[in-house]
């Protein structure tokens, strides 16, 4: 076979295979060695690598990220607001108060008679939003002493109204709380929160106006749209980080009365409260007012 034929031959598809693979690594060859294209190609590889790794949620469905961000609204049929506390009462604490035969006799020594501490407590926000709402019903989320718990109580007798104030609070603080200032002797693990908190309640003279669920954010207000306990005033006060402010928001929105009930929360100078109530606000067509350091959804 001359060289001729040679030429006119057909290739096999691995010489094919082979012409292409060549001609691909010489491109690349070509690209690499000029320096500006080969930071292009890091910087690109760096990029996809890192967007894979870090953000999983890029791969997800629009399905998954939803669930995500998913709250139920759902909750129970509304029970009158005069049996807010009956109701309560009788499924946290066996149908009695907890304030009976308050304090227990081991607690009474380590109490202080004065200690109410709390930030923003006495803020003016408090007496627009009761004198706007004329609430029957008040649910304040992160409740620490009781400070801004006893001044709307104070508030709501002021005007003449009826209202029960449901506080919400584990009364443990946060990992490694000590007060400089006063703080509790801690009793077997117990910081004792709770039992100062209701001391300062029985201090002001409110015990009838306000009554606590002991349990975690979260798990309180679940408990409360499972019973049908709407808020006219719900008031968010508690972590200060973006994703514990957004799941209480995001709970506290549940168990708001509507379409008259107002939705309001403390520490708006905290970035991640800041972001979680506009975040918020967007998404449900809310407009975002500041009065102090407290912010108000409209």
């Amino acid at each position: 076979m001359n060289s001729e034929d040679r030429e006119q031959q057909p290739l096999s598809p691995a010489h094919h295979h082979l012409r292409r693979r060549n001609n691909y690594m010489k491109r690349v060859e070509a690209a690499v060695s000029k320096p500006k294209a080969y930071v292009v190609l890091l910087i690109a590889v760096f990029i996809l690598g890192y967007l894979s790794h870090s953000h999983p949620l890029l791969s997800q469905t629009a399905s998954d990220v939803h669930e995500h961000n998913s709250f139920p609204e759902e909750c129970g049929q509304p029970v009158h607001h005069r049996d807010v506390r009956r109701t309560i009462e009788e499924r946290v604490f066996n149908g009695s108060s907890p304030w009976a035969g308050f304090p227990p006799e081991h607690v009474k020594p380590l109490l202080w008679q004065e200690w109410n501490k709390g930030w923003g407590s006495n803020a003016a926000v408090f007496e627009h939003l009761i004198d706007q709402v004329r609430p029957k019903t008040i649910i304040e989320v992160g409740t620490f002493l009781g400070a801004s718990a006893t001044h709307m109580a104070a508030l709501t007798k002021k005007l003449g109204l009826e209202t029960q104030i449901v506080c919400i609070d584990d009364f443990r603080g946060w990992p490694g709380y000590y007060d400089e200032e006063k703080s509790l002797k801690m009793v077997n693990g117990d910081s004792l929160l709770m039992y100062q908190f209701m001391q300062n309640v029985v201090k002001a003279n409110a015990s009838e106006s306000i009554i606590m669920l002991p349990f975690s954010a979260a798990t309180a207000l679940g408990g409360l749209c499972d019973w049908g306990v709407y808020g006219d005033l719900v008031e968010v006060d508690a972590a200060h980080d973006f994703h514990s402010a957004w799941v209480d928001i995001n709970h506290a929105f549940k168990v708001l009365k509507r379409p008259r009930g107002v939705l309001f929360g403390h520490d708006y100078a905290w970035e991640g409260v800041r972001k979680a109530v506009h975040i918020f606000a967007r998404l449900h067509g809310f407009q975002v007012r500041i009065d102090g350091e407290h912010w108000i959804l409209y």
